[in-house]
């Protein structure tokens, strides 16, 4: 069960931004190489994005997996809708679905 207060962060913080992903470090500095993966995903794009570092706080980084039911982090969120995690993301951009997808939902893309 997910804390009111959480959740309304959360909510807060989806919506802050047209996409924003739940990673372990920064994009500058990713902490983990599945945050590292989806952060050159969306670089490689020209995805404008924000970062959240859930290891900044452990309520985040909890509260995130309960508020999305998904088991893992990063995890991807574009104007407010969960798109997904690493795997999800790498797919969908292999096949050229995450391009379409978030040109669909108005995000600009320029890809590198």
């Amino acid at each position: 069960m997910l804390d009111d207060a959480i959740k309304t962060r959360l909510d807060n913080e989806i919506k802050s931004e047209q996409v924003v992903l739940f990673m372990k470090g920064t994009p500058v500095f990713p902490q983990c190489g599945f945050s590292a993966a989806t952060v050159g995903v969306l670089s490689h794009l020209g995805v404008k994005f924000r970062g959240i570092n859930v290891l900044e706080d452990d309520t985040i980084r909890e509260g995130i997996k309960i508020y999305s039911d998904w088991p893992t982090i990063p995890q991807l969120y574009v104007k407010g809708e969960f798109v997904g995690g690493c795997d999800i993301i790498r797919e969908m951009y292999e096949t050229g679905e995450l391009t379409e997808m978030l040109q669909t939902h108005g995000i600009d893309t320029h890809p590198a």
